[in-house]
């Protein structure tokens, strides 16, 4: 079984072809898509999108950039509003810290961050992590917490800042361009299989440059950390689903 533990499939690129996209990935044996919301609208679309396609499994997010429009009342509206749903959806995110965009308002993305970090401690539900450029204050922050369940999302920080994340016991999810990307493939190299997970970010970061990803390119993605792992594909399939399972259940 195959499993996506990081999608965006609400965006344009794919309202004229989610069904083709979930036929796909239905037919490529994929146990779940986790579609992560980024806002309170994209939120309420991951919601009745995953009421539509059992395959497609809610996660609410509040990313770093678009929480930096909100005032707190707005905040704290988004973060009641997953709290009211927390038995409807699999994980909080996508949330974290981005530095890359904006780099004069760290303190109040911590700030944001921080009230996620506790909401994520009283709903118990896994959290999956963004953290460009900000990968040592998202680590420190997090280690700070109570979460047990922690998904860096297409980490992009140092070997070392990887290595603390397996000692910590959270997990790195790969995402599909694997396939030429140095980085990821040596995050598979380095950290113990039992600790790694497979995403697209669909439709970024595709196996293939230019193109709109989607969460079949899996596929690629276990091949090549097979390849890597010098284990058989079915192995690597069975161990990050084994992986998921120990994440989202």
């Amino acid at each position: 079984m195959l499993v996506d533990v990081h999608a965006h499939i609400y965006y344009n690129y794919f309202k004229e072809k989610l069904n083709e996209i979930v036929k796909r990935a239905e037919k490529n044996n994929f146990a779940a898509i986790v579609n992560a919301g980024i806002n309170n609208e994209t939120n309420k679309e991951v919601l009745e999108l995953s009421k539509k396609f059992s395959i497609l499994k809610a996660s609410f997010g509040l990313y770093p950039l678009e929480a930096l429009k909100l005032n707190d009342g707005d905040i704290e509206k988004d973060l009641n509003f997953i709290v009211k749903n927390k038995n409807k959806i699999i994980s909080i995110g996508e949330v974290g810290l981005d530095y890359n965009y904006i780099k004069n308002e760290n303190s109040r993305q911590k700030e944001i961050f921080q009230k996620i970090i506790s909401l994520a401690e009283k709903t118990k539900l896994p959290i999956i992590v963004h953290s460009r450029k900000a990968e040592s204050d998202c680590i420190e922050m997090l280690e700070s917490s109570e979460i047990k369940k922690i998904i860096m999302h297409s980490f992009s920080g140092s070997m070392k800042l990887v290595g603390k994340i397996e000692d910590n016991g959270w997990f790195l999810s790969i995402p599909a361009n694997i396939e030429y990307s140095t980085q990821f493939q040596n995050i598979v190299d380095k950290v113990t299989i039992s600790q790694l997970l497979t995403e697209t970010d669909s439709p970024y970061l595709s196996p293939i440059k230019n193109t709109v990803n989607e969460p079949s390119n899996i596929i690629n993605s276990i091949k090549k950390i097979s390849e890597i792992k010098k284990l058989d594909n079915d192995e690597v399939e069975k161990i990050i689903f084994m992986n998921f399972q120990k994440v989202f259940h």
